[in-house]
């Protein structure tokens, strides 16, 4: 395998754990939860769901601009040489971690302190805004595959 193989494996893999988790999430998870857990429970499922998920998406978060600028360099010789496709994704890669990070740091402390004060309704508004968020994020990882897969023609 050459180190450019590497970093394309790697580089897919992230990918596909944080546009892959986000769907899961939002296609199934979801809707199983409100089926079949009262709030309490299910704000307590998404607690624990954020906490190991996270983990990955930070994961996710580190090797998608190394590999990426890995195979930027052997590929292209660096951004000048890279075709546009290369800029939109890095781009899209910045508005999906600042939503992220927006989650992070600002909604799932909300989220923690709504559940541990057994505020039920608080949380579950904080939840239906982590939704909104993540639903959007989903959409640009998706169109983002998306572009990806029509790279050659685009």
């Amino acid at each position: 395998m050459t180190p450019y193989a590497s970093l394309y494996a790697l580089h897919l893999l992230a990918a596909l754990i944080w546009v892959g988790g986000m769907f899961f999430a939002w296609m199934i998870l979801r809707p199983s939860a409100v089926e079949v857990l009262e709030a309490p429970a299910r704000l307590r499922l998404w607690l624990s769901v954020f906490k190991r998920f996270f983990i990955w998406v930070w994961a996710a978060v580190v090797l998608l601009p190394v590999s990426g600028m890995g195979m930027l360099q052997m590929g292209f010789g660096g951004m000048q040489g890279a075709p546009r496709y290369v800029h939109i994704m890095m781009g899209l890669y910045l508005v999906m971690l600042a939503l992220f990070l927006r989650i992070q740091a600002l909604q799932l402390p909300e989220l923690r302190r709504a559940v541990e004060a057994e505020d039920w309704p608080a949380g579950g508004a904080v939840l239906g805004r982590i939704r909104k968020v993540v639903g959007f994020n989903l959409l640009i990882g998706l169109a983002l595959t998306a572009l990806v897969g029509m790279r050659p023609t685009f």
